[in-house]
Parts: structure tokens; sequence; C-alpha cells
């Protein structure tokens, strides 16, 4: 038998999203359906609508969802039905990368999450009036108050969590914090440079304050982020859009540079700023997606004192592990995330999508009560 749900359907790009009766399959064996409480909204869901992704549409979009497990395939052991659940991304799970706890590297990512818009062997999981739609975005599309999605992207958490304030968690929230624990990783002492006051770069700021790192500055454009970003952890912060970064941060680090930096704008120049200031030894994270073939310079002999750069998908998070020891940091009140969050009826995605354009609002949320 199939569900019915109601979705979000983006017919094209630069296309508003159109609410719509669509048709769910069963789950298969290694699939879970659950009805959606709450989904993010992302700058890759945006990226999408403004056709800087080339997903296939008309299609669902929707990759940061949370819920409760209605169903489950005959394979699935690891949630059942009433669970309150985080859905992300997903993964092949027999890859090296998979197999040495690195999800987010798995080789099929790409097309198992962002770019395929169908099942990996090439099916459909949503249709409409008969016709197959594009779905299975980050094996979920969670723009839908049902949604199919692969075990492996699918996170138990503790029940009394609130899954309204929780759902950024599965992409956006869990990059940033990952970016920090578990790639950069700064030591006692260490001096950390976050390129970008948005969700991502913030949730990096709330990371950091829970690490060694003695020093957290925050570059950015806007000053009411940046205020954010101090009630959330920075030590410093500056406004590159009236002061050189640069100058700035040798002025804030007595000439030495940096020992960790982490760019979630995807502007080239900024990242070529941020390499240009780290320490001997300095790490550089890249999150922020240029345009694809976007190439940076570097001064190669620059970079023989030990500097490194290192690209970060999704945090390098192992979803099954890092997602519920945020929901932990959370409720605990150690990781504000409540602080950045706006939320919306699902029924007005189009204004929270808007709003998320605009920069007048960090974190959209959609909530589903109105659809239960």
């Amino acid at each position: 038998m199939t569900s019915t749900a109601t979705a979000a359907v983006l017919r094209g790009t630069n296309r508003p999203f159109e609410l719509a009766e669509v048709t769910l399959d069963d789950p298969r064996p290694d699939e879970v359906l659950v009805r959606v409480v709450a989904s993010g909204v992302c700058g890759t869901d945006l990226g999408v609508q403004a056709g800087h992704i080339p997903f296939p549409l008309p299609g669902v979009l929707g990759h940061e969802g949370a819920g409760v497990v209605e169903a489950v395939g005959s394979a699935v052991t690891s949630v059942q039905p009433g669970d309150h659940v985080l859905l992300t991304f997903t993964s092949c799970g027999v890859c090296r990368n998979c197999r040495s706890a690195h999800p987010a590297y798995c080789v099929e990512f790409l097309s198992r999450n962002l770019l395929g818009g169908e099942r990996a062997d090439g099916s459909s999981t949503l249709s409409e009036n008969g016709t197959d739609l594009h779905g299975h975005f980050f094996a979920q599309s969670s723009f839908s108050n049902l949604v199919l999605a692969d075990e492996r992207g699918v996170t138990k958490v503790d029940p009394a969590a609130d899954l309204s304030l929780l759902a950024p968690l599965g992409c956006g929230i869990q990059t940033g914090a990952g970016a920090v624990l578990n790639v950069l990783k700064p030591e006692p002492g260490s001096v950390l440079a976050v390129f970008g006051a948005g969700p991502v770069g913030l949730a990096a700021v709330m990371a950091a304050a829970l690490s060694p790192a003695t020093r957290i500055i925050v570059m950015d454009l806007v000053d009411s982020r940046l205020e954010l970003a101090r009630e959330l952890g920075a030590t410093d912060v500056v406004n590159s859009g009236n002061t050189d970064a640069v100058q700035a941060l040798m002025e804030l680090t007595g000439g030495q540079g940096v020992t960790h930096a982490l760019e979630t704008t995807g502007s080239v120049k900024v990242a070529e700023t941020a390499a240009s200031v780290l320490a001997p030894l300095g790490k550089l994270g890249l999150i922020g997606a240029p345009a694809a073939g976007s190439t940076m310079s570097l001064d190669v002999n620059f970079m023989l004192n030990g500097r490194q750069i290192l690209g970060i998908t999704e945090g390098d998070s192992n979803p099954q592990l890092f997602l519920p020891a945020l929901v932990d940091l959370v409720q605990q009140g150690r990781f504000p995330l409540e602080k950045m969050i706006t939320r919306y009826s699902f029924r007005d995605i189009n204004e929270a999508a808007a709003a998320a354009k605009s920069g007048s609002v960090l974190k959209p949320v959609l909530h589903f009560e109105d659809l239960v």
C-alpha cells in the first residue's frame, strides 16, 4: 500500500514552492516512513531553487527533517514505529570511507543525496497524479509531512527532545559544529577565525566555545550577526565590510596569524584571505561551496610551513553518533540553537525561503502542526 502526503513541490528553477498532494511508496526493506514534525530550510534547498545546483525538477526538496517513525522496512533494525528521529544524509555503507566511519565522504555521496532525485536503483519514491516526481533529496525530501528515508540517514534521539527545535541539526548545524569538533579540533591555546556568521558559521562558533580554543574571531558584513556571534561565544568580531580583515586578524594575533580558520561563505576571495592569515602549522577548513570550477590562488612556499587546507562536507560527521551528542548539548543548554531559529508554518514555506534569501532570518524552520 502507498501513503498520501502534502508536499511542497518545486516545478522549476526560480519558481515558488507549491503545496500539493503526492503519493509515497511503501518502505522498501532498508527504508523508514517518517511523519515530519519540522524541517529546516537550508541554503542548499535555495541553491536548487535558484538553479545553482543541478537537481532534476519538478521535485520535492528538504533535507533537515525531524519527526516520528510511522513504519519501517523489513530489514530496518535501528528504529521502530514511535521513535523520534532526525533525518540527515545517506551513504552507501560499503565503500572504504563509509567503512572507516566517514560516511560524509562516501564515494556515491553526490548521486545518493544531492543530484540524483531518485533511489540508487533509479526508482522514484514520489509521484503526483500517477507521474513520478524527483525526490529522495538527501534520501528524505523533508518538505513533506510524510517522507521515505534511508535507514542510514535516520538517527534516533531522546523522545523528550524538542523536534521542532532540532531539525536543522541534520545538515547546516551538523556541518559547522562538526567542522570544529571532528575536523579542525582546536587544541588548548588555539585561535580560530570563522569567516561568515550565517547558520553554519555560528554553529561553528557554538562548537568552538565548547573547545579548548582560547580565542574565537568571527568576520561578517552584518553587525547584528556579529553581535549574535559574541553572544554565542566569539571573543572578537570584525566587520570586514569596513575593516581590512587581514590587518585586523594580524593585530588580534600579534602578527602570528591564526592556528585554525573556517571559510563558510563560498567566496573564493574570502577563502584566499583565510589561507593568507594562517600561522605555521595552521589549518583552514573550506565549507562554503562556490560555483563549480572555481579555483583559488595559493603561494606554495607559504604553504610549506605545515599549513593545511581541508575540504569539509557535513562536518565529517558519523550522524548516528554525532547527532545524539549535539541533541544532548542542546538539552543541557550548552549549544543554544534556539537563538538562531525563526519558526514558520509549512504553509508559509515561500515566505520562509524569501526571508532566508534576504538574510533577514538566519535559520527558518518549518512546522507541520496544521497538517497532522
